[in-house]
């Protein structure tokens, strides 16, 4: 208790309140001069700065969504686009040999030759879950110019017919009628059926 009272009775000294009320005032200043000189917001040209470095920031990704939009935009229409494409050139899974058939049928008889028989297999296309590759052996027979008009209506094709390739088997007397083989790709869709 002797320590408490020689502290309060110190304390009480004009010289020790002076010098505590000159601390005080002295540290009063400094927390004014700080603030006067360096706000903590920061100075007028600090702010400034800030705002232009947030402007151009703004600026930048405002830019970034731009292109982003426009990217959107083109992968939409590039899916409109790929399936306008499919409906228009590609058959439908179920209807696909009797189509491609009926085709060739109408080409073979527009050109003036005779079909000797085809067939078809399915070939699955690596990456893609709905199309297919159908692969057509087919046979026929007929004068060369005749021919050469039906493989010229098959390039023409709407059902893009790709002819990979042909096998002619050239008569043993002139005037015969010739034969060919071609191997014809197509693709073909599944069209996914809707669930009840």
């Amino acid at each position: 208790m002797n320590r408490n009272s020689s502290w309060l009775q110190k304390a009480k000294e004009p010289r020790v309140l002076m010098r505590a009320l000159i601390g005080v005032l002295l540290a009063a200043n400094l927390a004014a001069a700080v603030d006067a000189f360096h706000p903590f917001g920061g100075s007028a040209a600090d702010l400034r700065r800030q705002q232009a470095s947030l402007r151009a920031r703004l600026a930048a990704v405002q830019a970034h969504i731009a292109i982003s939009k426009r990217l959107v935009d083109k992968a939409a229409a590039a899916r409109r686009d790929g399936d306008r494409f499919l409906a228009k050139y590609v058959v439908d899974r179920q209807s696909a040999s009797s189509a491609i058939y009926d085709e060739l049928m109408k080409m073979a008889g527009e050109a003036g030759v005779r079909p000797l028989g085809t067939s078809d297999q399915y070939d699955e296309i690596e990456g893609s879950d709905t199309i297919e590759m159908l692969t057509i052996q087919a046979g026929y027979e007929g004068p060369y110019d005749k021919l050469a008009t039906f493989v010229s209506l098959l390039d023409k094709s709407p059902r893009f017919l790709i002819i990979e390739n042909m096998n002619l088997a050239a008569p043993s007397q002139a005037g015969q009628v010739l034969s060919v083989q071609f191997k014809l790709h197509t693709f073909v869709r599944e069209v996914p059926k809707l669930q009840s």
